[in-house]
């Protein structure tokens, strides 16, 4: 295509996410467009994370034959229908190098023949009409609907006082001789503030580390954004006095000192006394990234949402204030902040699929996928344990996307596929998913308070595998009723510690029983 036809999509960035949207678009035969600013798919993990290996999980060997299940223990692997090709190939480590990830989308894109324009720096997007984008060289593009997967791309900077001076994640340098013998304190708590201070921990003097609030783990709270096990080996060296220390609270100013040095001012959480000032020779900024909507015109330009970082989306990650503009790949995140996985490759690859059948249903006139299934509760219980037993969009995306059974008006059942929940109560309500009379969601879900209990502790007890319909706190299915929007009824499957939902007696009959009461008298009885 030519840059001036009037294209169906254009989707803004080529990393993972863009990469997934191109191949969906692609198989359905719309006209697209992908634009990369720079050379290659992936660019940004060319530079990020800085010291080059992911945390992203990569296990080869999972002892199944089945390619869903696989994809519960394949972080990094977009999807396909072919299944080719898959970044467990590439290699073995289960924490990879971020080198072997950008040479792995190089291979989709040119395994499906995705159409990319690298080195198009998008500087401008206006919609006198269409959207139109214009590039850094002078070239336009336009397009019915944009679908942003340009990530977060700009440091998330706060507001402290002085911090202009301090060095960036972003930029300062990866050598850990530069720090032999400073005292450094790094601002944030996150996984990049801790590769950071685990490749200081054999050369700098004193380590400080700095935020506000509780900090929370990943094998506690499952959220994989969290700090992960493999970055807290700097929690060690503060609780065995190795002259590192976490500091629990805010940073109120960053003073440089006219011979070198920083004077840094801190109020703490958990102590109530004044402010303590105190010296360091570095002080590194850690805290994330955000989304940049500078690019956009003021009519057209995206709400924002979290302090500024991520774009505001409506369930069907549509832009709550600009018709048409949609958003793939991490910026999802804001619809389940710390809760789920859409800010990670294992998430938000099922909510572009998501998406796309969005966009497909919406514009294209193509329904969202279904089967038929006998009106009985065994039908439907037979089908709910064959898909929490093997999906793996149900199992990444917890609770946050499910599989949805609709009842329709003349009793019929209908099973799709991996629909957001929370766009599933809107669009039945609107009658996308035809006449309904009632539906069912089905979930896989880590119960209530889970993050608040530590899973390590023996003296607290744990539900019985034997016993059914409980509210366990690892995950676990959940089938839950609904009719016009109001729940009604809910079932949990108790939790199984392989993960195999099928024992007739503990997870069968119950279900069966839960559904055939909740059909009573809307179709016939199993």
């Amino acid at each position: 295509m030519s840059d001036n036809d009037l294209l169906d999509y254009l989707v803004v960035g080529a990393g993972p996410a863009g990469v997934q949207m191109g191949y969906f678009l692609q198989k359905a035969g719309r006209s697209y467009r992908i634009v990369e600013s720079g050379a290659v798919p992936g660019t940004f993990f060319t530079r990020f994370p800085r010291h080059r290996t992911l945390i992203s999980s990569n296990k080869v060997h999972t002892g199944w034959d089945d390619p869903e299940l696989n994809l519960r223990m394949d972080w990094n692997s977009l999807l396909s229908e072919e299944n080719e090709p898959l970044f467990t190939k590439v290699t073995p480590r289960y924490f990879p190098a971020a080198d072997d990830f950008v040479g792995y989308l190089a291979d989709f894109v040119d395994r499906h023949g995705i159409d990319i324009a690298y080195h198009t720096r998008i500087t401008e997007i206006t919609r006198p009409d269409h959207f139109v984008a214009r590039a850094e060289d002078g070239r336009t593009f336009r397009a019915r609907r944009i679908v942003m997967a340009a990530g977060v791309t700009k440091p998330y900077v706060p507001d402290i006082e002085g911090i202009e001076d301090a060095e960036n994640y972003t930029e300062v340098s990866v050598d850990p001789a530069e720090f032999t013998g400073k005292r450094v304190l790094i601002v944030g708590r996150g996984n990049s503030a801790f590769e950071t201070a685990d490749n200081l921990v054999e050369t700098a003097a004193v380590i400080h580390m700095a935020g506000p609030g509780s900090l929370r783990l990943a094998w506690q709270t499952h959220f994989v954004g969290h700090l992960r096990a493999v970055n807290n080996n700097f929690l060690d060296t503060y609780q065995l006095k190795s002259q590192n220390a976490l500091l629990d609270g805010h940073v109120r100013s960053i003073r440089k000192q006219p011979g070198g040095g920083y004077r840094v001012t801190v109020s703490f959480d958990r102590v109530d006394e004044v402010l303590k000032e105190i010296p360091y020779d570095r002080v590194i900024i850690a805290t994330g990234f955000r989304f940049d909507a500078s690019v956009f015109a003021e009519e057209c330009r995206p709400e924002l949402a979290i302090k500024n970082r991520f774009p505001a989306q409506t369930d069907a990650w549509e832009s709550t204030n600009v018709p048409d503009l949609y958003f793939a790949g991490t910026i999802t995140q804001v619809r389940d902040f710390k809760k789920s996985t859409s800010g990670f490759i294992h998430g938000f690859r099922y909510g572009v699929k998501a998406l796309h059948r969005i966009l497909e249903t919406r514009y294209h006139e193509r329904p969202w996928p279904a089967r038929e299934l006998p009106a009985t509760a065994s039908a439907a219980a037979d089908a709910v344990i064959e898909r929490v037993n093997r999906s793996s969009a149900l199992w990444q995306q917890f609770g946050f996307i499910g599989d949805a059974l609709v009842l329709a008006a003349d009793g019929t059942l209908r099973y799709h596929e991996e629909v957001p929940v929370d766009h599933l109560h809107t669009a039945v309500g609107r009658g996308v998913f035809g006449d309904a009379a009632g539906y069912f969601t089905v979930t896989l879900e880590y119960g209530a308070d889970h993050d608040q209990v530590n899973p390590f502790e023996v003296t607290l007890t744990r539900n019985s595998q034997q016993e059914a319909g409980l509210d366990g706190r690892y995950l676990h299915p959940v089938v839950r009723h609904f009719r016009a929007g109001e729940l009604i009824g809910e079932h949990h499957l108790t939790e199984n510690l392989e993960n195999e939902w099928d024992s007739e007696e503990v997870h069968r009959e119950p279900l069966r029983a839960f559904l055939d009461g909740e059909l009573e008298g809307a179709v016939s009885p199993a």
